[in-house]
């Protein structure tokens, strides 16, 4: 019984991920910290909101907005709803296939990633760096730009992802106050991370496993920097 535990513990899924049985405990917890994090915004009357929501103009100064305005939503219930049931379409497929560590990853680094997206497509001369975002789009993207590469991997059709992300991507020209440029880049992110954990030969995936979000995470970092020393250095009106 002993050495069938083991095994049992030691199996792995393509990618290199743990095979666990049992409900996905991160996209569940995610889910959880949402939901919370939206009754507190209305509990509060908007102050919790604007104590964690991002926009380019604190950003350099509270970079910690970077990440908790994915944790965030506007008041109407159809965003969260949505947001919410696109990563629990995904989430618990990417997150037994990657296993909780590299899925824990990839979604913190595409949340990052959409508020970096903004950060970058914003005129520091115009209301886009006064702005603020909120929303788990960019982290939602980021999965559905990630699990594109591993269908592709298992011989599977990713058309229907495809169309789902073009379909979302045209929405902001028929809608009003959509970040697009937080879809943009968490999609971005999501694909560049997916393609490395399919990619990866099984003797590296340990390897690629932390390497890989690293070396994402130090470039979002450096285009964070280079934004805004550009943006110090323009000119006042």
């Amino acid at each position: 019984m002993a050495q069938a535990a083991k095994a049992s513990r030691s199996a792995r899924t393509v990618f290199g991920g743990t095979v666990r049985g049992g409900r996905p405990v991160v996209t569940l917890t995610i889910i959880g910290l949402c939901v919370v994090s939206w009754v507190l915004q209305l509990a509060t009357g908007g102050a919790w909101t604007q104590q964690w929501a991002f926009a380019p103009v604190v950003g350099d100064e509270e970079p910690w907005r970077f990440l908790t305005a994915a944790f965030l939503h506007s008041t109407s219930p159809l965003h969260i709803l949505f947001n919410m049931y696109a990563l629990w379409l995904v989430g618990p497929f990417l997150e037994q296939a990657f296993g909780r560590g590299r899925f824990i990853a990839l979604y913190l680094l595409a949340a990052v990633g959409g508020s970096v997206g903004v950060l970058l497509l914003a005129d520091p001369l115009s209301m886009s760096w006064l702005t603020p975002v909120v929303g788990a789009s960019g982290a939602v993207f980021g999965l559905f730009g990630a699990i594109i590469p591993v269908l592709r991997r298992m011989g599977r059709n990713a058309g229907q992802i495809v169309v789902l992300i073009a379909i979302n991507m045209a929405l902001p020209f028929f809608m009003a106050n959509i970040a697009w440029e937080a879809h943009v880049g968490g999609l971005v992110v999501g694909l560049v991370i997916g393609a490395g954990y399919a990619a990866a030969p099984r003797e590296r995936q340990k390897l690629v496993g932390w390497a890989l979000p690293t070396a994402v995470g130090v470039v979002l970092v450096a285009l964070t920097v280079w934004k805004y020393s550009t943006a110090v250095s323009l000119p006042m009106l």
